[in-house]
Order: C-alpha cells, then structure tokens, then sequence
C-alpha cells in the first residue's frame, strides 16, 4: 500500500481492517524496495491473523472497498473456497498463508487456481473470510503467473453436513431426556440435597422434578443413593394433595366466573329486551307519523342491529345452559362409573403396596451396610479417644484448679462484704434509736408548747398575761391591736356569768376545732362536749363562739341542699400574718 512520509527499517503502523468497520490492528510495515522512499511496503499483521511475512507480500487494495460477498453460510461449515490464487502457487504457500486462522484438517488445490481448506473448528472459516479481497505475490516477482487476488467464500461439504447432523442428533436425544432450555446437573450429595429442599418448594417443584427424573433415567439409583431418591420421591408424592386442592379451587372460580357471565349475560339481554320494546313503540302509528324520512329511516335500521344483536346473546346464553343440561347428564351417569374407579383404585394401590414393600427390602439392606460402615469408623475413633484420654485429663484437671483458686477468691470477698454488712446494720441500729429519742422529744416539746398555750388562753393566771403582754409588746403594731381587742373581749365576755361553760370546756373547743382544719358543725362540737358535762346546751356554746371572732370563725360549705354552717379555729392567723 502506498504510506505517506518515509518508511525506515522495520516499524509497527496501526491498520484498519477492510471489512470490520471501526475495528484496528496492528501490522508491521518493512519498505518493498532497498531505497525505503514513498511507495509500497510489506505488511505483517500482529493481532488479528499475524501472517507469516517474507516470501509473500501482501497488499491492501483499500480500506473503503465493501466487504466481499459470500454465498449462504451453510450448516456446520468448516471448508472454504479460495480462488484467485497465482499460477505459481503451491499447496505450502497456501498452508503459510491460512495456517494463522486456525488448524487446518484437509487441503484440496486444484490447477485451475483455486483450493477447498477445512478447519478443524467453525470459527477459524471466520477469520479466513477476513482475507477476502487481499492482493497476493510471490517473492518480489512482477510477473503475472506471480500475483493474483484472494477470493474467499463459504464451501458446501458432505462431511461437514454429516458431522453437523450427528451433532443435531445427539442434541436432539438428549433434550428427549431433558427439559428444554434447562441443563441438568450431574448427580452429587450436594446437588441431592438442593434438588430435595427445592422440591419442598411449591415455586422451584417444577424445575426440580425435571432434574429428578433426568437422574432417574440416566441411571443414578443405586444402593447408595436409593435413600435419598426414595426420600425425593416421597416429596413427589407429598404434592399430589395440593395439585388437587389446586385444581378444586381453580374449578370453583370457574364455576364462579360462569354463574358471573351467565348473570351478566342476562341483564344484558334484559337491557336488549327495553331496547327493542323502544323501538316497537315508537314504530308505532301514533308516534311514528310525527317523524321525518329521515328519522324514521334511523329507528328502522337501529331497530334491526338490536335485534339481530339480541338474538346472538340470547343463543349464546341457550348454548351455556345446553351445556349446563349436559354436565348434568354426564354426573347422572358417573356411579356405574365410579364403581370401576373404585376397583382399579384398589389394584392400583396394591401394586404401589408391593412396590413399596421392595423399597424397605432396599432400604434394610442400604441400612445395614451403613451400620457396617460406621462401626468401622467407630473402632478408628475409639483408638484415637484413647491416645487423647490423657491430654482430656490433663486439661480438665487444670480447669478444676482453676476453679478452686476462683472459689477461694469468691469466698474472701464473702467474707469481706459480710462485715461490711454487721457494720452497716449496727450503724443503722444506732441511726434508729437516735431517730426515736429525737422523735420523743420533739413530741415532747410540742406537748408541753401546746399544753402551756392552752393553759394561758385557758386559764388566765395573772404571770401568763404578763408574758403574753410582753410577748405582744415585742410583736407588730397590727398584731398588738388585735391582741388588745381579744383582750377587751375576754374582759366583757368571759365574766363570771357563764356559768355552764367554763375555760376547761373552750379549750377544748379550741383542741378539737384545731384537729379538724376543715371545721365541724356546731352540732358535731356539742356531741363531743355533752360526754364530759351533760348540761352543756348547744345554743350558749354557739353564742360563745360568735362573741370570740378573733379565736372562732364560721363558715358555709356545700352547694345546694348540702349547705352548712361550719366553725373553724384561727387563733393562730394572727401569729401567721405577723411573722
């Protein structure tokens, strides 16, 4: 070909191929002539044929010529045709030329230029195509007899179409024996136990029972395996009741869909019926002379399409019920059938008894050559426990010391947090008794606080009205009024006129309204004040209390007819109010 610029010496150029658009390669290019200007070189291509260079030349033509025609490929080609060879030509020559693309088998030259090639595998006659179109010469010879153009195409051959038939008929016997499009696994432990878990599977039984049967047929039961395919047929049989139960459920739906359609179908033709009465009434006299031509024409034509449409579905519907009729027939005659049935069931289930008797023969048998097997494994365990019988031994004696300096450890701290535990408790014991003496004197003193204040409001020695005008004295001016006016009061209304209540009976009062800090009736304080003096009248305690308004109050609580009068003790607001 001719390269731009000066080639030197050997260099490695990228190429385009001729008839694989898009697709390169690399070719080593070597100047034709000794001057190595412009002009034709030598190539040799590395990647995709990578053909023998040196006493052939060869020239591409162009790299936008159209790719070579070819006949149709046939069936299982592996010869091809080359014509344009050079008369000069040997059979070597044409093995260096085709050897790249693959194994050649057989090699048949004619003399009129021209030789048939077969490869040993389809996809060399590939490669060889790809030489199609390419300019050939011997040597460095200009003479005709030395150049020619490769011509090459795909070449019917009987023993090619023979071996492409054995291949189909092989293929053909074993998808005989296999599912289409599903290859099956050669048969192992492992593969035993995916086909059984896929077999329990309602999605993957199909595929799995496929594989199963290519097992069975290939001949892979033996006394080894006839557990485990006795166990996979089992699963088999486990589906025959969901395959049943499937198939009722399936012929209630459509027992469902039929009374469905055959209910539609008729309101349909009911709606016919409405629509072909229309039209009647409306071809009649009275309504049809206030139609057009027109109009008329319309109704007549729509008139004939609903009944025609009419009839279709009412046949239709005939047709369903015919059939209906029929069904019913054919179940009136099943009984006699049924009997039949019936006894080849039994046979049936005999036979499958027998057969299945044969099986536990097998079975037993697969059993025992198993027991013989483990107790030959169980005499080599047996010598190998004894050998580690010692190490066990040493090994559990020095995790039972382990444990005992563990269990001494435990014990220590025990003891420790027991003592600890005394310790606590004899704290606690002390912290209890320090709780009830403080406990009693608090009492105590809130004992004798309350006792000497009663005895005070009581009372009133001469010494307590001292301490308490002091105590006034020492308080605000707001609580000194008030103290001043409890003064008044105790000066003009406990005199001695009240003869039947005494200070002992108002201080109780005062006790008992001071328990009770949401008040008590007038009655519920007499109640209690008549079992220490029986004299007591409820009208004077309650005239008392009234006159007492800075020591007694009264208030209405209650809503309704549940309203009542309550007193309340507030002798000491006041001491509240002035801290």
């Amino acid at each position: 070909i001719t390269l731009p610029g000066k080639v030197e010496g050997l260099s490695t150029l990228p190429f385009a191929l001729p008839h694989s658009p898009g697709k390169t390669c690399r070719a080593k290019a070597k100047p034709h002539g000794a001057s190595g200007n412009m002009g034709q070189v030598d190539l040799c291509f590395l990647d995709v044929f990578c053909l023998w260079h040196g006493y052939v030349s060869y020239f591409l033509l162009s790299l936008d010529l159209p790719p070579p025609t070819t006949r149709e490929r046939p069936p299982g080609c592996k010869t091809v045709f080359v014509g344009g060879l050079p008369e000069n030509a040997t059979e070597e020559t044409v093995v260096e030329i085709f050897e790249q693309c693959g194994e050649i088998l057989a090699l048949r030259k004619s003399k009129k230029h021209f030789c048939h090639i077969r490869f040993s595998e389809e996809y060399m006659v590939d490669k060889a195509i790809y030489l199609s179109g390419y300019r050939i010469r011997l040597g460095s010879s200009t003479d005709k007899k030395d150049t020619g153009r490769l011509h090459v195409d795909f070449a019917q051959a009987r023993d090619d179409f023979y071996e492409w038939e054995c291949k189909q008929r092989m293929l053909a016997r074993e998808d005989s024996t296999l599912p289409p499009h599903l290859p099956v696994v050669h048969y192992s432990y492992y593969e035993c136990s995916i086909v059984a878990e896929k077999l329990k599977d309602d999605s993957k039984f199909l595929e799995a029972v496929q594989t199963l049967l290519a097992w069975i047929e290939r001949g892979e039961v033996n006394r080894r395996t006839a557990n485990n395919f006795y166990s996979m047929i089992q699963s088999v049989n486990s589906h025959i009741r969901r395959l049943t139960n499937e198939k009722a459920v399936h012929e209630k739906e459509m027992e469902e869909a039929k009374e469905k359609f055959k209910l539609a179908l008729a309101g349909i033709l009911a709606q016919f019926e409405q629509i072909v009465a229309v039209y009647h009434s409306a071809s009649k006299q009275k309504a049809w002379d206030h139609f057009t031509k027109a109009q008329r024409k319309n109704i007549s034509v729509w008139c004939k399409q609903a009944e025609e449409i009419r009839n279709i579905q009412n046949d239709e519907l005939m047709g369903i019920r015919r059939e209906e009729e029929m069904e019913m027939s054919d179940d009136e005659t099943e009984p006699s059938d049924a009997k039949e049935m019936e006894e080849s069931a039994l046979i049936s289930q005999a036979e499958a008894l027998k057969e299945e008797n044969d099986s536990l023969k097998c079975q037993l048998d697969a059993y025992r050559n198993e027991v013989d097997l483990l107790k030959q494994e169980q005499g080599k365990v047996d010598r190998d426990e004894d050998i580690s019988k010692d190490q066990k031994l040493k090994i559990l004696q020095q995790a039972l010391q382990g444990m005992q300096q563990h269990l001494l450890k435990l014990q220590d701290e025990c003891e420790r947090r027991d003592a600890e535990l005394e310790k606590v408790n004899e704290e606690k014991a002390q912290l209890d008794k320090l709780l009830e003496s403080l406990n009693e004197k608090e009492a105590k003193n809130i004992w004798r606080v309350t006792f000497s204040f009663t005895n005070d409001l009581l009372l009133g020695h001469s010494h307590d009205i001292l301490k308490s005008q002091k105590a006034a004295s020492a308080l605000p001016q707001r609580y000194r009024n008030a103290h001043s006016r409890d003064k008044c009061v105790h000066c003009k209304h406990l005199s001695p006129g009240c003869n039947s209540i005494n200070f002992v009976s108002l201080g109780i009062i005062s006790t008992f309204l001071h328990v009770h800090p949401f008040g008590a009736s007038i009655e519920y304080i007499c109640s209690y004040l008549q079992r220490l003096d029986s004299k007591i009248c409820a009208s004077e305690v309650e005239a008392l209390m009234m006159r007492l308004q800075h020591t007694f109050k009264q208030e209405m609580s209650g809503v309704g007819a549940s309203l009542e009068k309550r007193w309340k003790f507030c002798g000491f607001d006041g001491l509240k109010t002035a801290t």
